[in-house]
């Protein structure tokens, strides 16, 4: 039986969500161990301190969610999200430029945001609904090379998020390279989860957290 409170990071990225949801947020994340909760940066600063005495970490999201601002952009908000005490940086990729095929720019601007978030993580979204069979392993290529520490599968704000294909795939392109995997996106259920991580996910993006614990109850 896998443990997955300690995969899902409990997430609220909706742009109507009130601090009174965000500070409901980080009471479920302690109440159910979740790993993390993931937000947009307006609330980083009330989070690490509600989450002050936990173990849970802050993620924070950068050029979210279509990834298609300036690279200094993406640069400074990564700093502003660790200054105000994000844990883990998710970065949109540019989808755009990599759809064109700029990669070699796609590349540089993901070695950016990894040396302005210093010693913390980046997860590089690379929206999996957009792309082919083959941008996905190319999108791969690029995050490993970029030096960044997961590939995410989506912002959740596309056609549709995982799917267990994608993780699969994703899994044979970072297999040996000490990149993660972070599935987000449409994940509502426990089967989901389970086959999400028994497909070689090591982080589960979700709003549903608290609903799927209910499954127990």
């Amino acid at each position: 039986m896998i443990f997955f409170p300690q995969y899902i990071e409990h997430t609220l990225l909706k742009p109507e969500a009130t601090k009174a949801d965000i500070e409901k947020l980080c009471a479920e994340a302690e109440q159910y161990e979740f790993y993390g909760v993931c937000i947009n940066p307006c609330y980083i600063s009330l989070a690490k301190r509600r989450l002050a005495s936990s173990t849970v970490k802050v993620i924070s999201v950068v050029g979210f969610p279509l990834g298609a601002t300036f690279t200094e952009i993406k640069s400074r908000e990564t700093q502003l999200a660790i200054d105000s005490g994000a844990d883990e940086i998710d970065m949109v990729m540019n989808i755009a430029d990599f759809k064109s095929g700029e990669y070699e720019k796609v590349q540089k601007e993901i070695a950016v945001v990894v040396n302005a978030a210093g010693e913390k993580p980046v997860k590089v979204i690379i929206e999996t609904a957009l792309l082919t069979r083959e941008e996905k392993q190319k999108a791969c290529k690029i995050v490993i090379a970029g030096g960044a520490a997961f590939v995410k599968t989506s912002t959740g704000f596309s056609s549709h998020g995982a799917v267990i294909a994608d993780i699969e795939l994703i899994k044979s392109m970072v297999r040996g390279s000490g990149v993660g995997i972070k599935a987000a996106g449409g994940i509502r259920d426990r089967a989901t989860i389970e086959a999400m991580i028994n497909a070689g996910a090591d982080r589960i993006g979700t709003s549903a957290g608290v609903r799927i614990m209910a499954e127990d109850a």
